[in-house]
């Protein structure tokens, strides 16, 4: 049985319904502010706008809260809460003015369940409702001027309200489709650059394979061929110094072998320096190769030890395979800003235009291109071929 992860992923809900405690805390605030202004200054009946103003209260938190808290109830349990907050509202500011402020916490509730129009409208009437009822307990001229044009204001703030908070809602809402869209985006991403390492991984392992194992299996073959002709020839001595440097190449090629595995440095390089480790490539057997080194040595990175490395190893190879070659030299220079490796030999040569690619020459400009250098192979058909491998210090 599997885990799935339970990472919690981004809150894309709006202020309406990531707020409710602070809504809660608002609203039951204006109910209870309002409570205690009409029992205290009341010049109406301090009954009936006292209860109507307490039964806000649990009205509130029973039918109203679990509209947008729970989505419960739809289109008939909002209409039944929206006719009670006006019926007690109505009841509250019939009896004394002061309940007027109650419209403090029943407007930003509309916004919290109905569309941003409706509640807009309703937040209108409900402020020219109290503005009638008003002037109804109080028919005079000025009363009705004062209270219409407080409606007027109360019912433009709520249409500023509506229109602000609704075009905040849209630009949270737009906000969290582009979050998901990077989200998804990023993921994709990150499935790409998985995809183009394993890709890249096994590149570099091919090419790891094809540098050191398949020519270290090569020098074996040749050495044992060439150990059984010298005993074929009598030759004992020679054959059995072929085949200490076979054994030798086998132990180097278990090593190799082993450094794939666990994504260690080249087994040449394990306790030595680059230039040791070259000049023993140039040794072994299958061509005369001689080396040679300029400048003073000094450390470089890893994976630049391994990129001249692996280019020598590769030149060597075809000296050995193809070219037929009677001498060849391994230099290595220590410029300041560079390192320079060449390999050149007498053999037959070729011609460069017409190589069709083969695996060890792009091997080679691979190699070298990802270490930011620059590879480059001159060649004749009879004239010997030099290639020269460059690598920033």
């Amino acid at each position: 049985m599997t885990q799935q992860s339970c990472a919690p992923g981004p809150d894309n809900r709006h202020a309406w319904e990531t707020g409710n405690l602070r809504w809660d805390a608002f609203y039951l605030l204006v109910f209870a502010a309002v409570l205690a202004i009409v029992l205290i200054d009341t010049p109406g009946s301090t009954v009936a706008a006292g209860a109507a103003t307490a039964a806000l209260i649990p009205w509130y938190l029973l039918v109203g809260r679990p509209l947008w808290t729970g989505g419960r109830g739809g289109a008939a349990r909002a209409a039944l809460y929206v006719i009670g907050l006006f019926a007690l509202f109505g009841v509250a500011q019939s009896q004394n003015p002061n309940a007027w402020f109650l419209s403090l916490a029943i407007s930003p509730q509309l916004f919290s369940f109905l569309s941003t129009r409706l509640a807009m409208g309703l937040g209108v009437a409900l402020n020219f409702m109290a503005a009638a009822l008003l002037v109804a307990r109080y028919p005079t001229a000025g009363t009705a001027a004062v209270a219409f044009t407080i409606a007027a204001a109360g019912g433009g703030f709520s249409v500023f309200y509506g229109t602000w908070v609704s075009r905040i809602i849209e630009q949270s809402t737009e906000r969290a489709g582009m979050i998901d869209q990077l989200e998804a985006t990023r993921a994709e991403l990150a499935t790409a650059q998985h995809e183009a390492g394993r890709m890249a991984e096994r590149q570099r392992l091919a090419t790891d394979i094809h540098d050191t194992l398949a020519q270290g299996f090569t020098s074996i073959l040749m050495l044992i061929q060439a150990a059984q002709a010298d005993l074929d020839g009598s030759r004992p001595g020679a054959a059995g110094r072929r085949l200490e440097l076979a054994a030798r190449t086998a132990r180097e090629n278990l090593a190799e072998a082993r450094v794939l595995v666990e994504d260690l440095s080249p087994a040449q390089l394990d306790g030595g320096t680059l230039p040791d480790a070259l000049r023993r490539l140039s040794q072994a057997p299958g061509v005369d190769a001689s080396f040679g080194l300029s400048g003073a040595p000094r450390p470089l990175p890893m994976a630049t030890e391994v990129v001249l490395l692996r280019v020598c190893q590769e030149a060597l190879a075809n000296v050995r395979k193809h070219a037929g070659a009677q001498s060849a030299a391994v230099r290595l220079d220590y410029d300041p800003d560079a390192i320079r490796l060449e390999i050149s030999d007498d053999g037959a040569g070729f011609d460069p235009a017409q190589v069709n690619g083969g695996y060890g020459l792009r091997g080679m400009r691979a190699r070298v291109a990802e270490a930011g250098g620059t590879l480059t192979v001159r060649s004749a058909p009879g004239a010997g071929t030099h290639v020269s491998a460059m690598v920033p210090a």
